[in-house]
Formats: structure tokens, C-alpha cells, sequence
């Protein structure tokens, strides 16, 4: 692997804070830590030596990068070793499968949701996945409507408009009302919002999975629509935390040589982030709510937004709703990381790591599961079988 001063290892002052805060690393010895597979074993990966399969373990939750004190880009160093490591030694068929998941995703566009998941639910077809690395107890996520999927579509026909929405492939093939929810939000905040095809998948299922040169292509390309989208003079919202970390920060920290990749990810927002400015400078108000909805709701924040260092804004934007009650949960990671959880020999692992969320979500009370993320809502409503929304959908229903 090529060596990049902006990878430095010797920034790793070896305080093992990463370690600490690294939930694979406390649900499994098979992982040696962030620490250990990262800066500390890649200067035995500089001067040539091999690496081992426990750098596999590593979720890219990011914990490890938000902990350490010296700023050092622990998950990245473990991605980009990851990708040198099946290169040499080939990829596996499970994260073939799950980091092309966007270009699969597009398969089954002409397809009817109940052809799908029937599919998917299929205890032959499941035997067939467990085969190539998909462990049949994982909940893998149901796909929408036909016809959701087609109305997120036909808002690319929107013309001109001054935001531009990157839905994600979890939202543009499984959760479209998430996005069509936020769609409205900003209609009503006087905003035409489009969600054009010029964009592609972020690239992180394919980081994960090791597959860095697809990952690579795909942030040229959604590079090049970002450089349109600011001469334009518009802005990228998107309701997923890590295509936000991605498309914000990891082209230019994954790929520093490719020129171009960092120049307009300022421009990208995620979707609670902009909103709340919105309600914060007075031109969405919270003033005529609807309704309120009664009862507790659970809130978790994922991993990726709490990366991005843009703090919990749904969370503080519920909390202007009068009369709401939201609690945030504060368990740590849910443990199904991307496609992390889904896979063989890792399901095992991502139940222990969100143990801790599942017992707090069965103990609030709650009577809805809200989070950003769109596996977080999967892997929340597998281990602790409360019903899941994205916190801006709650917005959308107190205003009517």
C-alpha cells in the first residue's frame, strides 16, 4: 500500500483511548483493536509484511476515530490496509454482493416489493446466501412499494432547484418515504427539491468491503456532480449520516492523491443538520404543530453522524416539538455497522455489540425507535422488535 503523509502512523502517541471506545474490540478477541490492526501494524505494513484476517473484523464504525485525542485515521489506515490486503488474496463473495449493493439495488427497480422480499425470505434462497458469506439469521431489509420507488424517481423531474437530495441506496430502494418525508419538510420551508440520477452510491459499502478501486470510481463521479451542483449554486442534502461522512470527508482522506475529490463537499449536508438550521433562523416554523403523537420514543444516534461532528440535531430539533417526549438513548453502537452485521461469522459479533442498545430500547418504554440511519432502524428492530422511523419522519407527522 502506497504511503501518504496524511496516514502517518507515527501520530499514534499509543494511548489506546481507540481501544477503549472501540465496540467490536470489547465483543470479540478475534479483533486485536483499532490500535493494534491500525497505526501499530502498519508500520509492519511499510517496510512489507502481511497482514492477517483479524483486520477483517474491523466495522469502520468510526468510534476509534472520534476518540483519539491525536487525530489519527484509524479506521481509514484499517480500510485502506484492508483493500491492499484483498487485492493480494481476493475478495470475498459476501462483500462482492453487499458493496455492490447499489448497482443490485438498480436490478430491482422494474420489480414488484412482494417478488423481492418473498424472495428474500425464502428459506432456499437464504441457504443459497449463507452460502456465500450471508448469515440467514440477519435481518436483511425489506424493499418499498413499487410505486414509493417510482414517486423518489419522478422527483428528478423537478427542474432547476436550489437543493438537490442524495437519497442514499438505503432510501432509494428500501425507505423512499424517508426521503419523500424530507422532501415535504423542505417544500414547506419554500424549497424545490430535485433528486437527479447524476449521482451514484457513495462508495462506503464498497470501502468496507474492500473494494477501493470501485470506490474510487464512484467518488469521481459523484465528485464531478458535486462541482456541477456548486457552480450552481446548490446544496446536497441527504438523509443517511454515512453518505454525508462519505461524500463530505473520506473522498479526500481515502483517495488524497485523485485531485478534485475534496473541493465541494462542503456543499453536502445531511438531511437534519440543514433542517435545523432552517428551524434555528426562523424559516421553517414549529409554531403551528398538528399534532403530537403521545407516548415515548427512543432515540439512537449512529455512529457515522456522531462522526461527522455536527452533533444530534434531529434530537434537538424533536426537542422543539412541545409536548414531544424523546429520549436519547446513548448505548452505544447497534453493531450492524453497514452490511457488517449481515454477514457470517460477524452476526454473532453485532448482537453482542448492540446488546447494550437493544436492552435500553426494551427497558424506555418507547413505543417507536427512531435513528438516521437506515440499518440502524434494521438492526434496532431485529434485537429489540420495537418498530423504527427516521426521526425526520416524526417531524413530518407533527406538522401535518
Amino acid at each position: 500500500m502506497e504511503h501518504d503523509a496524511r496516514h502517518n502512523p507515527d501520530d499514534c502517541t499509543a494511548c489506546s483511548i481507540c481501544t477503549l471506545h472501540c465496540p467490536v474490540a470489547m465483543a470479540t478477541l478475534k479483533f486485536r483493536g483499532p490500535k493494534m490492526t491500525g497505526p501499530a501494524y502498519e508500520r509492519f505494513r511499510l517496510a512489507g509484511f502481511d497482514d492477517d484476517e483479524a483486520l477483517q473484523y474491523c466495522s469502520n464504525c468510526k468510534n476509534c476515530e472520534i476518540a483519539c485525542p491525536s487525530g489519527v485515521p484509524v479506521a481509514n489506515l484499517n480500510m485502506l490496509a484492508r483493500a491492499a490486503y484483498c487485492q493480494k488474496n481476493g475478495h470475498a463473495a459476501r462483500d462482492m454482493l453487499t458493496g455492490y449493493c447499489g448497482d443490485l439495488g438498480k436490478l430491482s427497480l422494474p420489480l414488484p416489493a412482494f417478488m423481492l422480499n418473498s424472495s428474500l425470505k425464502n428459506p432456499l434462497i437464504r441457504a443459497l446466501l449463507e452460502r456465500v458469506g450471508i448469515d440467514r439469521r440477519a435481518p436483511l431489509p425489506s424493499f418499498a412499494p413499487l410505486a414509493q420507488r417510482r414517486r423518489l424517481r419522478e422527483k428528478r423531474r423537478a427542474g432547476k432547484a436550489r437543493v438537490v437530495l442524495f437519497p442514499g441506496c438505503f432510501t432509494r430502494y428500501y425507505e423512499p418515504q424517508v426521503g419523500l418525508d424530507i422532501i415535504k419538510i423542505l417544500e414547506k420551508a419554500g424549497y424545490t427539491v430535485t433528486v437527479p440520477n447524476e449521482f451514484v452510491c457513495c462508495g462506503l459499502p464498497l470501502v468496507t468491503g474492500g473494494l477501493i478501486g470501485a470506490a474510487r470510481k464512484r467518488a469521481r463521479i459523484n465528485s464531478l456532480a458535486l462541482k456541477r451542483r456548486a457552480k450552481a449554486g446548490a446544496l446536497v442534502i441527504t438523509p443517511c449520516p454515512s453518505c454525508a461522512l462519505m461524500l463530505r470527508h473520506e473522498y479526500g482522506a481515502l483517495f488524497p492523491e485523485e485531485e478534485g475529490l475534496a473541493d465541494n463537499g462542503h456543499i453536502v449536508l445531511e438531511a437534519g443538520e440543514f433542517i435545523l438550521n432552517l428551524i434555528l433562523n426562523g424559516r421553517l416554523s414549529l409554531s403551528k404543530i398538528r399534532s403530537v403523537p403521545e407516548g415515548v420514543f427512543a432515540y439512537h444516534a449512529p455512529c457515522h453522524l456522531r462522526a461527522l461532528g455536527t452533533g444530534l440535531p434531529a434530537l434537538e430539533i424533536l426537542g422543539h416539538v412541545p409536548g414531544l417526549h424523546v429520549e436519547n438513548m446513548d448505548a452505544g453502537c447497534c453493531g450492524i455497522a453497514g452490511s457488517y452485521g449481515f454477514k457470517k461469522g460477524k452476526y454473532e459479533i453485532a448482537m453482542r455489540v448492540g446488546s447494550g442498545l437493544f436492552a435500553a430500547l426494551k427497558d424506555s418504554g418507547a413505543k417507536l425507535a427512531l435513528s438516521e440511519c437506515g440499518t440502524c432502524r434494521v438492526q434496532m428492530k431485529h434485537g429489540a422488535g420495537l418498530p423504527t422511523a427516521h426521526p425526520l419522519s416524526l417531524l413530518l407527522d407533527c406538522l401535518g
